[in-house]
């Protein structure tokens, strides 16, 4: 098969928001131990704290990655740097600098969103802690903001993000201009675009993801049984197409 597909377990989700959304550490490993019996090598995740919600603080994301790496030893599991969750840009880059002691419960690789204040800052104190930088690009301003200050050091891909109510065409805009970029890219969509989008990537030869985080919905439109069905029907298009 010539593309990576990544699980987005969880994301923003709230708790409630499906039936399968996984919440908890041990909810996530076993979510990532039933997607990489599928073949799925690399995970994104959203640690929660005991109320479920999200955090990045340093214990709360040890406790998780630690948990999911031990039901997936052999992948790669990211986590996400989000602004929403510490609005406060210095605090949010300590924070993140803060996860190079982590041990065995240090993501592999962190989202940061370009278009969030401080992107720059978390990018640097990811790639002070050792962690890879996976770059959210939302739209076409955020991606001419990383054209014009180019791909931090540490970055292993780019997260070409197609928002919800938005086309194929949208995706193909982003790519055309990430191009020059020369980096790997991850195409995906959410909601109602992420099966659209995610067909468009398989088409393109390109990485892409699937799971709760992205859609609650079966390509049907009926509701998803949970995170290993939507890769099973997302390997299903990249079958036909490989």
């Amino acid at each position: 098969m010539g593309f990576v597909l990544q699980a987005c377990l969880n994301g923003a989700r709230q708790p409630g928001s499906h039936p399968s959304v996984p919440i908890t550490p041990q909810q996530l490993a076993a979510d990532a131990a039933e997607c990489a019996e599928l073949g799925v090598t690399s995970f994104h995740l959203h640690p929660r704290d005991v109320v479920g919600l999200e955090v990045l603080a340093g214990p709360e994301v040890a406790t998780t990655v630690s948990v999911v790496r031990t039901a997936v030893a052999r992948a790669e599991i990211g986590v996400t740097t989000g602004a929403w969750i510490v609005p406060d840009p210095v605090r949010r880059a300590e924070l993140v600098r803060g996860w190079a002691g982590l041990a065995a419960g240090r993501p592999d690789y962190a989202s940061v969103n370009v278009h969030e204040d401080g992107w720059l800052d978390v990018a640097a104190a990811l790639r002070d802690a050792g962690i890879g930088i996976e770059l959210g690009v939302f739209h076409v301003e955020a991606a001419r903001t990383l054209l014009d200050v180019g791909v931090p050091p540490g970055t292993v891909r780019v997260l070409a993000e197609v928002q919800p109510g938005e086309t194929v065409e949208h995706a193909a805009r982003l790519l055309d201009l990430l191009g020059p970029l020369g980096a790997p890219v991850l195409l995906h969509g959410e909601d109602d675009s992420a099966w659209p989008v995610l067909d468009y990537a398989v088409t393109r030869g390109l990485d892409t993801r699937i799971g709760l985080e992205d859609t609650l919905t079966s390509r049907d439109g009926t509701p998803a049984a949970g995170n290993a069905q939507l890769v099973e029907l997302a390997l299903r298009t990249a079958e036909k197409r490989w």
